[in-house]
């Protein structure tokens, strides 16, 4: 005999969306931050076990990295967390006018990041096959790139998103909320590779 499926209640005035912690896919950005920290510090263990099998860091007559567009990246960086931080402001305020006006300002500095990463590339004074010193420098640098890469990709996403009527929707905002989370995670991961890529070369020589 076929029963009817029967309702406790009526859930329909429950909410489609939730910001922070309430939200499942905040904890799947949260578990991918673990995972993806796990890798970053992976590589800084490797980058000292590396540098204590040598006299000098960087061995000779490699030089250690240029500073400018190191540097030049680094202070970019910091500087996009204020509109970063303002999109996860105006997303948690439902201001999907301020999301749409600031998203923008975001593509165009991670499209800046981007060109600025080639210069870095360039600027290494080595390159991944030279030795091991050169390998680690290379892979810790083309990790964190796939992280820009990856985050900035999210960000034109959402951006052409946004203007769309789907823009209106709060589970966008949500993802907005958390891509900024993320973008946070990708500058803070960024500063002890700087110091390692950057300034132990010189302080070890």
């Amino acid at each position: 005999m076929r029963h009817e499926p029967e309702f406790a209640d009526d859930l329909s005035a429950l909410r489609t969306h939730a910001f922070s912690y309430r939200s499942l896919t905040w904890w799947g950005i949260i578990a991918f931050m673990v995972i993806e920290g796990a890798f970053f510090a992976l590589a800084m263990a490797a980058y000292f076990f590396l540098m204590a099998q040598e006299q000098e860091w960087a061995p000779r007559p490699w030089s250690p990295p240029d500073l400018l567009a190191g540097t030049l990246f680094t202070a970019v960086m910091l500087l996009s967390e204020v509109p970063n931080t303002m999109i996860k402001r105006a997303a948690n305020a439902y201001d999907v006018a301020a999301v749409r006006k600031l998203l923008p300002v975001m593509s165009a500095i991670g499209l800046l990041l981007v060109i600025i990463r080639g210069f870095e590339f360039n600027s290494l004074n080595v390159f991944w096959y030279d030795n091991a010193y050169g390998s680690i420098i290379w892979a810790l640098l083309f990790l964190h790139t796939t992280h820009i890469v990856t985050d900035w990709g999210d960000t034109l996403v959402l951006w052409q998103l946004m203007k769309t009527p789907h823009g209106e929707d709060p589970r966008r905002l949500v993802d907005t909320d958390e891509n900024a989370l993320y973008w946070r995670f990708v500058w803070l991961t960024w500063l002890p590779i700087y110091v390692l890529i950057y300034w132990v070369p010189r302080l070890f020589r």
